[in-house]
């Protein structure tokens, strides 16, 4: 199941931890293939759900405005890459998605652990975000965000940021 649940919160000016996971296509990403420019990366829960399909497809829509402030963005979830390549497929996605099976980098940035779904606790991804500067330190972090209009919110920072 991953690493002890909310183990760590990430603040602004954390050396955002180092990953390699593999991507939709089986090929491995690793943070500091983004070394020298800003990267977002976000975590969410399930490919093709209502929330993080409203999310990805925000993220998509801006992507050429995420991309003219200089950075890419990088999503990642528990599902694998078969999922992945269909969800990419469905919504016309033009950025990477990340397989976490083991949960292991989502506890390092305290994107898994316990959470209130329907009034119930339970553990799982907390749909979080990082905006992760060009030297590997995160820039800002958003926790327990809302997917409709956070992908707007993640532009506007990045742009106050360059």
């Amino acid at each position: 199941m991953g690493k002890t649940p909310n183990a760590r919160r990430l603040t602004a000016g954390d050396e955002a931890p180092k990953f390699k996971l593999l991507d939709h296509d089986g090929k491995p990403v690793s943070l500091k293939d983004f070394a020298g420019s800003p990267v977002v990366v976000y975590f969410y829960p399930a490919d093709d759900t209502p929330g993080c399909t409203k999310e990805a497809c925000q993220f998509n829509e801006n992507l050429r405005a995420f991309t003219r402030a200089g950075s890419k963005v990088v999503g990642i979830s528990p599902d694998g890459a078969e999922k992945h390549v269909k969800f990419r497929a469905k919504y016309g996605l033009k950025f990477p998605l990340l397989s976490d099976p083991d949960h292991t980098t989502m506890a390092e940035y305290g994107a898994w652990g316990e959470k209130t779904m329907y009034g119930k606790k339970t553990v799982g991804t907390i749909r979080s975000t990082f905006l992760i500067d060009a030297d590997g330190a995160v820039a800002a972090a958003w926790y327990n965000v809302r997917a409709d209009g956070h992908a707007a919110k993640v532009l506007d920072e990045l742009k106050s940021l360059t």
